[in-house]
């Protein structure tokens, strides 16, 4: 027994026979077992990045994307928004600016500047944040703030937020530690009243003081595999003072809180004068903390997302542009599908018209423009993988026959 098993080849740098390793390469001189071959390669991996597994990532103020590289990235992808993604440039740089300034031992400690996004559905708000996060270096995850409860209900705890971003960074706690989280849907965790509840409110006001300590900084005990916390489970400890937060939602209706801010001369000519200015169109465009506290955030939560900024209703140049300008705008993705089937797709200029007509009519923003052509594409996207077309031409008649056959007025509900 002996004897066979000293016959048997063997890994020359494990020493493991054959037998227990999942198989073995033969060389010149030798073998190498599969184990070995992995830990070679990450061995080699650290030797060629220059960093080790567990310490975070080098970064060089020379080498980091200035503002106005990531406002001409974001450009590439997302229409018009100048405001919002001048904000966010700035936030992002100066995000980073402020994890270089910790190896500096300078008296001047930099304070983190968490954003929030105000903007109705459609207009870009999620987008610009997965664009973003395309071009960062440090870890960047996107949660939704509508499954946050308060600890011990039904729902996801706020340290689940740490969680994502923890399996973002391949639970490297330290470079966790210096990443992005975009907070979604921040609206829906509003006071469901006006005044202080008398009874708890385990999604609205209990999520929002949880979320405190987070975005001021803390070191929270996060479970590594997410859900509910229990008294055995292994903890691990982050701290969240160097992480930066972002944060977006639709806020719907919080333009009437603008309007009555607004509007504080009732009567006499000082009211003319001072409504003649206001752009009635676009209310958004005055938001203020203050408008955010009626809409239900409490106090605390507004002071720790002090860059306040918004998002422009997208009107109809903008609806025509993101049809066909951006990287992956809608045309060209469908153009794509029909190549991958070796068929040249083509639209009539009049048929964007249509669709951008639609949009508008049904008020779905950027999203319903995916939604019409969708209903418009869909027999013809069933039919030509068989037909053995090589050209197709989406003509105007067959956009309005596609529309009314679909019945549109399920959409007009959404």
């Amino acid at each position: 027994m002996a004897e066979s098993k000293k016959n048997k080849n063997r890994c020359s740098f494990c020493g493991r026979t054959e037998d227990e390793v999942g198989f073995l390469i033969t060389g010149m001189n030798g073998y190498i077992c599969d184990s070995c071959v992995t830990q070679a390669y990450e061995i080699t991996q650290e030797a060629l990045s220059g960093v080790k597994k567990g310490d975070t990532t080098k970064l060089n103020l020379k080498e980091l994307p200035k503002p106005l590289e990531i406002k001409n990235f974001l450009d590439q992808y997302v229409i018009g928004q100048d405001d919002a993604k001048r904000f966010l440039s700035v936030s992002v740089y100066n995000h980073y600016k402020r994890l270089l300034q910790k190896n500096e031992g300078d008296d001047v400690e930099i304070e983190k500047s968490n954003i929030i996004m105000v903007g109705s559905t459609g207009t870009g708000k999620t987008l610009l944040a997965r664009t973003i996060a395309k071009l960062l270096r440090v870890p960047f995850t996107i949660v939704d703030a509508t499954v946050l409860t308060e600890a011990g209900y039904v729902g996801e705890d706020i340290e689940s937020i740490l969680t994502r971003l923890l399996q973002v960074a391949d639970y490297n706690v330290p470079e966790a530690e210096q990443g992005i989280v975009f907070i979604d849907e921040i609206d829906k965790i509003a006071r469901k009243g006006d005044n202080p509840s008398i009874t708890r409110d385990v999604s609205g006001e209990g999520v929002q003081q949880g979320l405190l300590k987070l975005l001021e900084g803390s070191v929270v005990n996060v479970p590594p595999q997410g859900g509910r916390k229990h008294p055995d489970q292994k903890m691990i400890p982050v701290n969240t003072k160097n992480i930066l937060f972002i944060c977006g939602g639709a806020f719907d209706g919080i333009e009437k809180k603008i309007a009555q801010r607004l509007n504080t001369h009732v009567v006499g000519y000082g009211a003319v004068r001072n409504t003649a200015v206001i752009d009635k169109d676009n209310m958004m465009q005055y938001i203020a903390p203050q408008d955010l506290k009626s809409f239900g955030l409490i106090p605390e939560i507004i002071g720790r997302l002090p860059v306040l900024t918004y998002l422009n209703p997208l009107d109809r140049t903008a609806l025509r542009a993101i049809l066909t300008e951006p990287k992956n705008s809608i045309i060209k993705q469908y153009i794509k599908l029909f190549e991958m089937d070796h068929v040249k797709l083509t639209f009539e200029d009049t048929v964007l018209e249509y669709i951008v007509d639609k949009a508008i009519e049904y008020k779905l923003g950027a999203r319903g423009l995916r939604s019409i052509v969708e209903t418009i594409m869909m027999d013809i996207m069933f039919e030509i993988p068989t037909d053995h077309k090589e050209t197709f031409m989406v003509t105007l008649d067959y956009a309005q026959r596609q529309l009314e056959k679909a019945n549109m007025a399920r959409l007009q509900s959404v």
